[in-house]
């Protein structure tokens, strides 16, 4: 039992000899490693303990159906503790994993990778995970109770054929919008699904105050990423309107038009009943005279 004893004592003692002589040699394994992803923009981030040497760090990613790691070319031999994978993880409807190794400054090239210490990250698919901006969007009327809201789909950092990527290129008919409004002073609020980026609100009480805003919406992902950031809020005043469809301004108009018109009538009346009375006197004096 005692030689047992021993023997373990000895094993602890020896791991620890081990990896307290890797850590001196290589560095020790980073900690802490997550993935940081916006519109596409994927970045992979680590913690790092504090070392009296220098450590420098290679990162390696694999897709779900790869057989082997990769490097990432620029994330070789760098002391920061992030990296952009972005342009990296395409297609990005595919599951991706990570990992972060350890290296010497000096380090010898024949040496196998697998001596280095290493920490793999957690999975992650950009198409299913990553956040979605806020977006920008301008409000148009249409008649009293109708507007028109047409919505700027977000550039992403995907590049394809020389082309920037919007979220529409990349959700395709699976991008939705929810269009939240209220009428001013209220608290009870409506929400539309758009499935384009164009949306027809309709019945809406002329005359009043509405406020609007939007957010991408993809149903089809995990109910923690379905919805983008909420984008600003922008009210907007409505111009009352009579129940003929005329405006108060176009209703000024009228009463002026018809105000003049009634002017114009009533001095041609005017006009006419002292001519007719003035030929009529004239007649009078004429018969009146010597024969």
């Amino acid at each position: 039992m005692a030689s047992l004893k021993t023997i373990l004592f000895l094993g602890v003692c020896l791991s620890a000899w081990i990896v307290n002589t890797a850590e001196q040699n290589f560095g020790s394994k980073v900690e802490n490693v997550h993935w940081l992803s916006l519109d596409f923009k994927t970045v992979l981030m680590w913690t790092a303990k504090e070392s009296h040497h220098k450590n420098l760090y290679n990162v390696q990613y694999t897709g779900e159906s790869d057989t082997e790691w990769k490097d990432c070319r620029d994330c070789t031999e760098v002391s920061e503790i992030e990296c952009d994978l972005t342009m990296n993880l395409l297609p990005p409807h595919r599951t991706y994993t990570a990992k972060i190794l350890t290296v010497p400054e000096t380090m010898d090239y024949d040496a196998d990778p697998d001596v280095f210490p290493q920490t793999t990250s957690p999975t992650f698919n950009p198409y299913r995970e990553s956040n979605i901006s806020s977006v920008k969007f301008t409000v148009e009327a249409v008649d009293e109770r109708t507007v028109t809201v047409n919505i700027t789909d977000i550039l992403t950092s995907i590049h394809e054929n020389g082309k920037q990527l919007t979220i529409r290129d990349i959700f395709k008919n699976d991008l939705k919008y929810k269009v939240s409004y209220y009428k001013s002073g209220s608290t009870r609020k409506r929400d539309f699904i758009s499935d384009s980026s164009m949306a027809v609100l309709s019945e809406l009480d002329a005359g009043q105050s509405y406020c609007f805003m939007i957010a991408a919406y993809i149903p089809s992902r995990p109910r923690t990423t379905q919805q983008g950031a909420w984008s600003e809020q922008f009210c907007m005043k409505r111009k009352a309107i009579d129940t003929q469809g005329l405006t108060v301004g176009a209703w000024v108009g009228v009463f002026i038009l018809l105000t003049v018109l009634i002017i114009i009538s009533t001095v041609t009346i005017l006009c006419y009943r002292r001519y007719k009375q003035r030929y009529q006197t004239m007649q009078t004096s004429q018969a009146s005279g010597p024969i």
